[in-house]
């Protein structure tokens, strides 16, 4: 127990004493300490720190994976409201209209407001072919969705090479198989004579770190720092680059947007501060907490909040997010005709 602190149950089976003695109705044991654990989380105040029964630890699981059946979008907190991180390409969010930064009101009429991510999660998940109703906030705007589930699995990198020897890279999130495909996407560019990379983190909600250090160091030089962690302001770990290098000395651009995040800004941090790219889009969510998922007894698992991220040039990532070299923003008419001035600008850079 962390400085020998024991927590005292005597007020917990109190409660519970009078709660079994009066309450009129059946009370599920199970429930009340999974009930417990989750209240321990919440009562940190941190939105990011939550308990997940066992049912909620196969969804999370599935989320980074990136196998799950649902709408396809990434949620976060902001203001204690849950809101859309990023709504996942090509599939029913983002062909529905879901943006970034959307405040979620209601699920299926009811209120979402004081729900936790996870709470939310299970509710717009389910079986395929079965719809959600979302109610949203954008703005001042209230908007109403309605949205056919599916199966929602995809690869986490997508790749091709575009005239002018452009090798075009997409990550939309950071999952097991990513520095393994971008790996892949740099053996066939380079097989291609590529001489430029466009790296697009618009829109990736994040996943695990060390794959974000992984794809960090195709660019930057082994054993320089990717990244450190901060806990109460003091240093507890740097994350230096591991070998690759597949693209140093490639003139590359990144494009990153609001709904960049966690592992994206990572990424992106280093190698603005290293100057090997230069960023294009618009400035980055600002999730710079880390998380490490700790397993726990039938199947349930805590995530808890244990440092936050600062780039190589000691930038606090946390609420502040990493700003591009060049602002690019998409307007609502340009997304509708399918323009992406962003792209556009970056390919310029690039010639």
């Amino acid at each position: 127990v962390a400085n020998g602190d024991y927590l005292d149950y005597a007020s917990v089976e109190e409660a519970y004493d009078t709660l079994a003695a009066n309450y009129d109705g059946e009370i599920d044991k199970a429930k009340l300490v999974d009930g417990l654990k989750k209240g321990l989380a919440e009562a940190t105040g941190d939105p990011y720190t939550e308990y997940f029964s066992a049912e909620e630890s196969k969804s999370f699981n599935e989320q980074i994976s990136g196998s799950f059946t649902g709408i396809g979008a990434e949620l976060g907190k902001q203001d204690n409201a849950v809101v859309i991180i990023a709504p996942i390409k090509g599939f029913p969010a983002e062909k529905a209209g879901l943006k970034s930064k959307d405040i979620i009101l209601k699920i299926d009429d009811e209120d979402a407001l004081s729900l936790s991510i996870s709470d939310a999660v299970k509710k717009i998940r389910g079986p395929a072919e079965t719809s959600v109703k979302l109610n949203v906030l954008r703005g001042s705007e209230q908007l109403e969705f309605t949205i056919v589930r599916t199966e929602i699995k995809i690869p986490s990198v997508e790749y091709e090479v575009l005239d002018g020897g452009v090798c075009n890279i997409r990550i939309s999130r950071f999952s097991d198989d990513t520095d393994t495909l971008v790996t892949e996407a740099a053996k066939v560019c380079k097989g291609k004579a590529t001489t430029s990379v466009l790296l697009d983190l618009r829109n990736n909600p994040g996943g695990y770190l060390e794959q974000s250090i992984r794809v960090a160091s195709h660019w930057v030089d082994q054993g320089k720092n990717i990244v450190t962690e901060k806990r109460g302001g003091k240093v507890i770990k740097e994350h230096p680059a591991t070998l690759g290098q597949e693209f140093k000395g490639m003139k590359t651009v990144v494009l990153i947007n609001s709904g960049s995040a966690s592992a994206s800004e990572i990424v992106a941090g280093a190698l603005k501060d290293y100057n090997v790219a230069t960023l294009v889009g618009e400035k980055t969510y600002g999730k710079g907490s880390v998380q490490e998922v700790d397993q726990l007894t039938m199947g349930t698992s805590l995530k808890i909040t244990i440092a936050r991220w600062f780039t190589p040039s000691d930038k606090n990532i946390d609420k502040e997010g990493i700003e591009p070299n060049e602002k690019v923003e998409i307007t609502v008419d340009q997304a509708k005709a399918g323009e992406d001035p962003q792209k556009a600008r970056a390919l310029e850079l690039l010639k």
